[in-house]
């Protein structure tokens, strides 16, 4: 019996315990994470800084290898605001097909930043763009005034959409030169760039050589309820600074949030027990005949006949995971266990 016909079989009600695969983003601050948000010092952001949104701020600008950085309430909102500074209306903009700047942050890097989108092939392996796809999509030597003028590359470190494929040092610096060659400015999308800088085992810094922005997430995989940074030069932060306030990210004693960020900077490595359980649960699922890509970081993506009626019976087996790309995504994270990844495989296992 398949594991589809098997959960035919079964009530529409699950008695498990819930496995929560759907996103790192689901995870909740620990006992730890609560008292140092209770404890933080605060001040008012917007009108004289917060020490605590500060401290964040310094210490992941040292991490990203930038002068300056800004905290903001969400990753759409820093890239939403990078992509406001860098882009005048009308200005085209690359960005690898896929990629969450084009597709997850509706339509706002087109309706507020005024860009046009232009998706590249991944020609370099799932996720990834060569340097002469970068070369060839930017804007010819004698451009007319009317057509499109080309102003930014947009990178992501990892690629969600890929399932979460990492993007190598080499491979990035190569990219990034080629689109300064090319007269192009550079964003990189690290959501999960400090998955990426696990993986690779070297310093989140390492990723960011030769780009004028990068975004980095605090509540994917590292437990922080909330908030993203954006590292820059000091003068691209100070104007991120005002495009902030206008989209309304000028949130005043956010130091209570900064506080988990930064608590947060100090997991980085915890991260390897994700990518470990990512491993196993994809070994898992081949030996029960799944289709599945090898998982560079936390992510499993599995191909299945019948998209729906697969996650609806994951569902029945108390097993939460959503779409993505017609397949099954499964993100592991720090709320999920070694011995939850186990028992999702033998609730699959006995269902069929």
């Amino acid at each position: 019996m398949t594991f589809l016909s098997g959960i035919a079989h079964r009530s529409a009600t699950s008695t498990h315990r819930p496995l929560d695969f759907r996103s790192d983003t689901v995870t909740r601050p620990d006992n730890e994470m609560r008292v140092a948000m209770s404890q933080a010092e605060v001040g008012d952001n917007v009108l004289d800084h917060d020490p605590t949104v500060r401290e964040l701020e310094e210490r992941a600008a040292e991490l990203l290898s930038a002068p300056a950085a800004l905290w903001t309430p969400s990753g759409t909102m820093a890239n939403l605001v990078a992509l406001t500074v860098h882009l005048e209306r009308g200005d085209r903009f690359l960005a690898p097909h896929g990629a969450h700047v084009l597709n997850n942050e509706l339509g706002t890097a087109a309706w507020l930043a005024g860009g046009m989108p232009a998706p590249l092939d991944w020609d370099a392996g799932p996720g990834r763009v060569s340097p002469e796809s970068v070369r060839s999509a930017a804007d010819p030597p004698n451009r007319p005034y009317y057509a499109l003028r080309t102003s930014l590359l947009c990178l992501e470190n990892t690629h969600n959409a890929a399932g979460g494929t990492v993007t190598a040092p080499h491979e990035h610096a190569r990219l990034a030169a080629a689109a300064r060659g090319a007269g192009l400015r550079v964003h990189l999308d690290g959501a999960r760039l400090w998955h990426a800088a696990v993986a690779l085992d070297v310093p989140p810094g390492a990723l960011t050589v030769g780009v004028d922005t990068v975004s980095a997430c605090l509540s994917k995989g590292l437990g922080a309820p909330a908030g993203s940074v954006l590292a820059s030069s000091v003068e691209f932060v100070e104007r991120a600074r005002r495009v902030r306030q206008m989209l309304g990210g000028g949130m005043r004693q956010a130091g209570v949030l900064a506080a988990a960020g930064l608590l947060a900077l100090g997991r980085i490595d915890d991260l390897a027990k994700d990518h470990a359980n990512a491993a196993a649960l994809a070994a898992g699922l081949i030996e029960l005949g799944w289709d599945v890509a090898e998982p560079e970081t936390n992510i499993v993506l599995a191909r299945v006949p019948d998209l729906r009626l697969t996650l609806d019976g994951l569902a029945k087996l108390g097993i939460l995971a959503t779409p993505m790309g017609g397949k099954v995504r499964f993100v592991l994270h720090r709320d999920v266990t070694t011995n939850d990844v186990t028992e999702a495989i033998y609730r699959i296992k006995t269902a069929g």
